[in-house]
């Protein structure tokens, strides 16, 4: 069992989430400041210390020193781009801003002591190549070619794309490109392109200079240039507009990059790692994307395959989702049923890894007085599926859940994002952000997020309701 130390002066908030760590089966231990964490605890006894930036007496960032290999989450109600890039700069091996939804706190520990461990055991054994990529599971052969490919690409400086349809991850190939280069030791800057407003996009990438426009009223560091001498990972590079596009190719034909109303460029050394579920090629025949950026970043790519191309892979993957779940709800170690296992593997999952969490979360959720999953619990949709296969469109459009608004017994049905998609559709023009926010239990940021994500826009009438 991993043994967490949380430093958080609020004692709502700390006892919140020491509960929360210990539903998902680690050991917690707590401190309301530096001086009591230090004194009452060695800190090398930890998996990871989870720690508030702004502390009575000293800040968190003072525990990354003391700690030593042990590793230090950084939280920040402050969720500005200078304090978590200054944490992370000093040391800190990750950071979340408050407040944070449950899901991705427990997540982002997960992801940081699994790293950590790996880190631990590819130091002390000598493992295959095909075997060492942390958050990674599969060992198909597809899967086995990717890990390779990622070994052999990883140490150089190469700029790297990424293919793969929606919930393959992208990212995490990213993350393992980057931790195993000689880049490691700087930062991995990770940006959704489809996430910020294209009026925004050039100031958070490239900076911008005081007075540079209305409202620009001080200097700013892009993030370009904070993940100089690292690594920038740039996700959905399609949805990138022109403009943007135009000053990513100097940054990589030049090396240096320019902020918005300054008439002086900076020299950045940054390796770029970009993803996609587009036809790149396709959009640049089209005109909307520059076939000069292509050919430039289509140095090494790397196809991710969909879960359906990945065999048994897909038993192994929700073996370890059902764990994950029982753990995270308290329930006894469930297994899945052999009706269950010939339902995900007939399953086409046009969601790849992300609708099987969605299927495997519900199943645990609603399973009752039993060892074992049965496929009913999965609440698989064969039928959309050979809907899908026939017209080709994908069960998690927005027009088709709309379409299926007729019964109200159709919402037993639903995955997760199903949900979410119609819940937002039905109600976004007469609910502001911040209700919709609340009804479905996510921050407004996780919102956002997720909107881009599924491509489901904000209306006006959503943007003024509740005013």
């Amino acid at each position: 069992m991993s043994k967490i130390l949380i430093v958080e002066d609020e004692t709502i908030i700390r006892t919140a989430l020491r509960k929360l760590l210990e539903r998902n089966q680690y050991e917690v231990s707590e401190a309301p400041s530096v001086k009591e964490a230090t004194s009452k605890f060695q800190l090398k006894d930890f998996d990871l210390i989870v720690s508030d930036l702004r502390l009575p007496g000293a800040p968190g960032t003072d525990l990354i020193k003391l700690a030593g290999d042990t590793p230090v989450l950084i939280m920040t109600s402050y969720a500005s781009l200078r304090s978590a890039v200054d944490s992370m700069r000093m040391g800190a091996v990750d950071y979340i801003a408050k407040p944070f939804d449950h899901d991705e706190m427990v997540n982002a520990v997960k992801r940081v002591i699994g790293k950590a461990k790996a880190a631990n055991k590819a130091a002390n054994n000598t493992q295959t190549a095909s075997t060492t990529i942390a958050g990674m599971i599969g060992s198909s052969d597809v899967m086995q070619d990717l890990y390779n490919r990622i070994h052999k690409v990883a140490p150089t400086n190469a700029t790297v794309l990424i293919h793969g349809e929606t919930g393959t991850g992208k990212e995490l190939v990213a993350r393992a490109l980057h931790e195993e280069s000689n880049r490691n030791n700087h930062l991995m800057i990770s940006v959704n392109c489809a996430a910020i407003p294209d009026t925004l996009i050039e100031s958070e990438l490239f900076g911008y200079e005081k007075g540079a426009f209305t409202g620009a009223a001080t200097n700013r560091e892009g993030l370009v240039a904070a993940a100089d001498g690292g690594t920038l990972f740039l996700d959905e590079i399609g949805e990138l507009p022109l403009e943007a596009q135009a000053r990513l190719l100097r940054v990589l034909q030049e090396g240096e990059v320019r902020p918005l109303g300054s008439v002086e460029s900076r020299k950045v050394d940054v390796r770029l790692v970009a993803a996609t579920h587009r036809d790149l090629r396709k959009l640049a025949r089209e005109g909307k994307f520059r076939e000069d950026l292509y050919f430039r970043i289509n140095v090494m790519q790397l196809e991710l395959p969909p879960l359906r191309e990945r065999g048994r892979d897909i038993i192994s993957i929700a073996e370890s989702l059902l764990q994950r779940y029982c753990a995270q709800f308290g329930k006894p170690q469930l297994k899945l049923s052999s009706a269950a296992m010939d339902a995900i593997m007939s399953y086409n999952w046009p969601g790849n890894v992300r609708e099987l969490e969605n299927a495997m979360q519900r199943a645990v959720i609603l399973c009752e007085d039993s060892t074992e999953i049965g496929d009913h619990l999965l609440s698989i949709d064969m039928d959309a599926q050979d809907l899908n296969d026939n017209t080709g469109s994908s069960i998690f459009e927005p027009p088709r859940l709309a379409s299926r608004g007729g019964s109200t017994s159709a919402t037993e049905d639903l995955s997760l994002e199903d949900y979410f998609q119609r819940f937002v559709l039905e109600h976004q023009d007469t609910m502001s952000e911040t209700e919709l926010a609340r009804k479905l239990g996510v921050s407004r940021k996780c919102l956002w997020e997720r909107r881009q994500r599924l491509g489901i826009p904000r209306t006006k009438a959503g943007a003024t309701a509740g005013k």
